[in-house]
C-alpha cells in the first residue's frame, strides 16, 4: 500500500479525491468535518507539488553539477516509486552521456593542441581585443616569449612586432623583421579569420623565414662559386702547364730574361690555382658525422689551440659561464674549424700586440637550444659592414680570403645550426654558434 502510495498516480487520485470530499462539505454545511478533512487536503497537495517538482529540481542538480565539472553527480535508482526509479536512472544515464561527451572533447582539444605543438609553424589565435585565445609551443619559442596572453606583451620584444600582429587583418601575408637575442628574426605572417560562437578570431601563423634565406643564398653562392672556380680552373690549367714545358726546354743565355717571365707566369698560376682551390671547400664539404661531446673540454682544446697559433698574444680567454655537463651532438671536427675561426677573427680584431678580453660562454637556452657565444672588446665592426661579413668573398682585412665565416655558416648550416652577429651592447662584438 506504501508503494502504491508513492506513486504519482495514487497521490493525484488523493488530492481529487480529498478536494471532492472537501467540496461536499461545504455543500452540506458539515463545518467539522471540514476542519478536519482541510488540512489533509493541504497535506495532500504539498506532498503531491514536491513529488511533481522533485524531478525538476533533480534536472537542475544535475545540470549545475555538469556545468561545475562534478563527476560525482548519482541519482539513487532503488526506490519504491516506480516510476521515480526509472527518472533517476535515466538521469543517470544522461548524466554519463554528458560527462562522457565532455571528456571526449578534453581529449580532443589535447589531442590538437599536441598536435599544434608538433607543427613547424607557429600558430595565435587572438581574439578583438588582442587576447590571446590560442597559442602553440612553436609560436612562444619564434616570439621569444615563455608566457602570451596578450597581443601587448609583445611590446617588450619589439613595438614594430606588436604593431603587425595588431592590426595585421584576415587576408594578408606579411614580413617583419626585428632584433633578438638570437640575431634579427624574419618572421613571414599570414592571417586568416574565423567566428566561433559569434565570436570573430583572427588565426595568425608564423614562419621563420631567416633560414629559408638563408639556404637560398648559400646555394646561390655555392652555384656561382662552382662556376666560377670551374671557368678559372679552365684557364689556368694549360698557362701553368705551358710555362712550365717551355720552362723544361734548353735555352741561351740571351733567353734569360724570357726564361725570368715564364717563371714568373708560372708561380702566378700555381698561387692562382691554389687560391681558386680554397674556395672549392664551400661548395665541397664533407657529410657531417656527429657525434655526443662535452663542451667545457672542447672549448678549452679550441683555445690551447688559438693561443699556439698565437703565441705572442696578450689576451685574456675567459670560460666565464660554461654550464657544467652541457654536452652537444655535432661534428666535432667541423665545430673545431667554427670556432676556431672565431677566435682567431676575435684576436685579429683586437690585435696580438693589444690587451683585450676574449669571452667565451656556452649554455642551454629557453628554447632548448645549445649557444656557444665568443665575444670580444675589440673595435665595434660598422653596421654597414655587419650585414655583409657572412657574404662569400667580402673580407674587411688586406690579406684576407672572405670564406672563413661563410664557410662557417655552411658548416652549421649542415648540422641543422646556425651562426649569427649579436647586436652591439656591454661594449663587446658577439658571435653567437646555436645547435638545436
Amino acid at each position: 500500500m506504501k508503494k502504491y502510495l508513492n506513486t504519482f498516480w495514487a497521490r493525484l487520485a488523493i488530492v481529487l479525491m480529498l478536494a471532492s470530499l472537501c467540496t461536499w462539505l461545504v455543500i452540506e454545511r458539515n463545518w467539522l468535518w471540514l476542519i478536519v478533512t482541510l488540512p489533509i487536503l493541504v497535506w495532500a497537495v504539498w506532498s503531491f507539488y514536491r513529488l511533481y517538482t522533485c524531478h525538476t529540481r533533480q534536472v537542475a542538480f544535475l545540470l549545475d553539477a555538469i556545468e561545475n565539472d562534478d563527476p560525482s553527480i548519482h541519482f539513487y535508482e532503488h526506490v519504491a516509486d516506480k516510476h521515480s526509479s526509472r527518472v533517476n536512472a535515466m538521469l543517470n544515464r544522461i548524466a554519463g552521456i554528458l560527462q562522457s561527451v565532455k571528456q571526449e572533447t578534453v581529449q580532443r582539444e589535447k589531442y590538437y593542441e599536441l598536435i599544434m605543438d608538433f607543427v613547424e609553424t607557429g600558430i595565435v589565435v587572438l581574439d578583438e581585443q588582442g587576447a590571446v585565445f590560442q597559442k602553440n609551443r612553436k609560436a612562444l619559442a619564434l616570439l621569444g616569449m615563455q608566457v602570451l596572453t596578450h597581443v601587448r606583451q609583445l611590446s617588450q620584444k619589439s613595438a614594430t612586432l606588436e604593431k603587425v600582429l595588431s592590426e595585421a587583418m584576415p587576408g594578408q601575408k606579411i614580413q617583419v623583421e626585428y632584433p633578438t637575442r638570437r640575431g634579427m628574426m624574419n618572421l613571414s605572417v599570414r592571417v586568416s579569420g574565423i567566428t566561433i560562437q559569434g565570436k570573430s578570431l583572427r588565426i595568425i601563423a608564423l614562419n621563420d623565414i631567416n633560414r629559408e634565406l638563408d639556404e637560398r643564398e648559400i646555394d646561390s653562392w655555392i652555384r656561382l662559386t662552382r662556376v666560377l672556380t670551374h671557368e678559372i680552373m679552365n684557364s689556368l690549367t694549360p698557362v701553368t702547364s705551358l710555362s712550365e714545358t717551355l720552362l723544361a726546354l734548353p735555352v741561351s743565355q740571351q733567353d734569360e730574361e724570357l726564361r725570368q717571365g715564364l717563371e714568373t707566369i708560372r708561380i702566378t698560376g700555381k698561387g692562382l690555382v691554389n687560391f681558386v682551390t680554397s674556395y672549392r671547400r664551400l661548395t665541397r664539404l664533407p657529410v657531417p658525422e656527429p657525434a655526443l661531446f662535452d663542451v667545457r673540454p672542447f672549448l678549452e682544446r679550441v683555445v690551447r689551440l688559438a693561443k699556439h697559433q698565437y703565441p705572442s698574444s696578450t689576451i685574456r680567454f675567459l670560460l666565464d659561464d660554461v654550464q657544467e655537463d652541457l654536452m652537444v651532438y655535432a661534428d666535432e671536427s667541423m665545430m673545431t674549424q667554427v670556432l676556431t675561426n672565431l677566435l682567431k677573427n676575435a684576436i685579429q680584431a683586437i690585435g696580438e700586440s693589444e690587451k683585450g678580453e676574449i669571452r667565451i660562454r656556452a649554455f642551454v637556452d629557453e628554447q632548448e637550444s645549445v649557444r656557444i657565444e665568443v665575444a670580444n672588446n675589440g673595435p665595434r665592426i660598422d653596421p654597414e659592414l655587419a650585414a655583409q661579413i657572412f657574404v662569400p668573398f667580402f673580407t674587411t682585412k688586406e690579406d684576407g680570403s672572405g670564406i672563413g665565416l661563410s664557410l662557417s655558416k655552411q658548416i652549421m648550416r649542415l648540422q641543422g645550426g646556425s651562426i649569427a652577429l649579436l647586436p652591439y651592447q656591454d661594449e663587446l662584438t658577439t658571435f653567437v654558434v646555436m645547435l638545436n
